[in-house]
């Protein structure tokens, strides 16, 4: 595929504006070819148009039909995978394994929602059956299930080129649930956005669907973001990025004439707990560990291990020596943009100067290139954690801090006082577990996933998986961006009373023609709806 350097509107391309921007590549700074047009207000417009007049025919397409569109996606990419990789790894430098794991988890994300589409138990059918000769009033029937809002924005994430990008998960969930998609390209990978931009809007085609159901928009910096979200048309939006410009956007997305949904997964720290049993039976095998977890991706994984709590104990000073050792034997890593590499500069500087931190190790820049830096570790005490909240915050990067804590109760107090993240590690045998029961209680309340004896860097992408937390750590703790109940984000009940059978979906009718699964008169079934003595149905 050739790229234009212009913004997807539906089935055309956008204008070949006078604001272009390039690509650069992490490695050697040199700029990427072609240019990229920076989208118009009125191409903005455009979009939001196309996708609203799309929602009226594409929010009513069967299960089937949305699962046929989004295997089409994933297919699409598929046939472009070397093309799309060689191209990602210019721009990101993240390496070909990684990206070529990326490309597969993109197109299973997509697998997923088609799996869920075309099933189609997601909508929550429920179904409670008239009474007529209920006293004292007579009971209506009612039917209810979720339907999709209308168009969505999602924003592209820095870190993750594909899979939360164009056609990642928010994409997929958003579509499977029946709403088109405007996507805003990251605009450190806009070549990349464009080669799935093009697969997607090749789909639509092939699935003979309206052109508003997709869109994609290139430009720098806030203003066509901001643009989208405060568009009347827009419904709601999905988010991966920084704390400063999720907030931007939750607050555009809250103070509009009419406030939409906006789910933003922000920044998180990801604290680890290594309990006193577990410690002393595998500190090296932890400590390896701990370093490939955030040190991966050139730590900038939004479920990186940022802070370590750490008992005083026998095997402390071994698990520290082996941290040690790991970091100083690190690899170079490059960071996606000079942005991100001067936040991290800056975050690493900030630590350095703090009152009780203790810069364990640091590896050598030298030789990395312009956005080269290397991984550092951070050590303080329990007291001086307590006392500087600034600590627990995200540091970008291939970094961490060790917080050293001198009992049980300085542990369970800095547990309490943490904000929101997604993620929370607890390493322990079993006996642990059980004499640090109050631990998870209290964690329970502070994040969206729970990991025992492992790391949090990988996330599956599967039915159960939750990867949200409460604020900060995202805009809406009752939610996930992971997995297939991230459609329900992009739905609401719609209930339906006393209608005739022939004027209801295909999802509430009497008969169940799609054979889902349905709660009726609070039990999950998947029969038809009879007619008990005593009681109607819809007609």
């Amino acid at each position: 595929m050739k790229l234009s350097g212009q913004s997807i509107i539906g089935f055309h391309a956008g204008a070949a504006t006078k604001e272009v921007f390039q690509a650069t590549n992490p490695r050697t700074g040199e700029r990427l070819e072609p240019g990229f047009f920076s989208a118009t207000a009125e191409e903005v417009n455009q979009a939001a148009l196309l996708a609203h007049q799309a929602f009226a025919i594409y929010s009513r397409t069967t299960g089937r039909e949305k699962a046929k569109f989004l295997r089409a996606i994933a297919a699409n990419i598929e046939s472009i995978t070397s093309e799309l990789i060689e191209r990602a790894e210019q721009e990101t430098a993240l390496p070909k394994p990684r990206l070529q794991g990326e490309t597969a988890r993109t197109c299973g994300q997509l697998r997923l929602f088609a799996q869920v589409a075309e099933e189609g138990s997601w909508v929550m059918a429920r179904i409670d059956r008239a009474n007529a000769e209920r006293k004292p009033a007579p009971k209506p029937d009612l039917r209810s299930m979720l339907r999709p809002l209308g168009p969505v924005v999602v924003f592209g994430a820095s870190n993750f080129p594909l899979a939360f990008s164009v056609a990642g998960g928010d994409t997929a969930s958003a579509l499977a649930a029946g709403n088109p998609v405007i996507v805003k390209a990251h605009s450190a990978h806009p070549g990349t956005s464009e080669l799935v931009g093009q697969a997607v809007q090749e789909a639509v085609r092939q699935c003979n669907l309206p052109e508003g159901v997709f869109s994609l928009l290139f430009g720098r910096g806030a203003q066509i973001g901001v643009a989208l979200m405060k568009h009347p048309l827009v419904k709601a939006a999905g988010f991966t990025g920084s704390r400063s410009a999720g907030r931007q956007l939750m607050d555009t997305a809250a103070s509009r004439p009419e406030p939409i949904p906006f789910y933003a997964e922000m920044s998180s720290t990801n604290p680890v707990f290594i309990l006193p049993g577990a410690l002393r039976e595998r500190a090296d095998a932890i400590a390896a560990g701990l370093h490939a977890s955030f040190t991966l991706g050139a730590g900038q994984f939004c479920t990186k291990p940022g802070m370590v709590f750490l008992p005083e104990g026998a095997g402390a000073p071994g698990f520290v020596d082996k941290l040690q050792q790991s970091v100083n034997e690190s690899a170079p890593f490059h960071l996606l943009t000079g942005g991100i590499r001067s936040a991290y500069e800056s975050s690493i500087a900030d630590r350095k100067a703090r009152h009780g931190v203790k810069l364990v190790a640091e590896k050598s820049t030298a030789g990395n290139g312009q956005l080269g830096v290397g991984a550092a570790l951070f050590q303080t005490d329990g007291q001086t954690f307590l006392k500087d909240p600034e600590l627990a915050g995200e540091i970008f990067g291939p970094a961490t801090l060790l917080v050293r804590h001198a009992n049980r109760d300085e542990m369970l107090e800095a547990a309490r006082d943490l904000e929101g993240h997604l993620t929370a590690t607890i390493h322990g045998t079993e006996q642990d577990l059980r004499e640090f029961s109050d631990l998870v209680a209290i964690l329970e309340n502070k994040v969206g996933r729970l990991v025992i004896n492992g790391f949090p860097t990988g996330v599956e992408v599967s039915h159960a998986m939750v990867h949200g937390g409460p604020y900060p750590s995202t805009s809406d703790g009752r939610s996930t961006s992971v997995g297939s109940q991230a459609i329900f984000r992009f739905s609401r009940p719609i209930c339906y009373q006393d209608f005739p059978d022939t004027a209801l979906p295909e999802e509430l009718k009497n008969e169940n023609p799609l054979h889902i699964w349905r709660m009726v008169d609070g039990e999950m079934t998947r029969e038809p709806v009879l007619q008990p003595q005593g009681l109607e149905v819809a007609r």
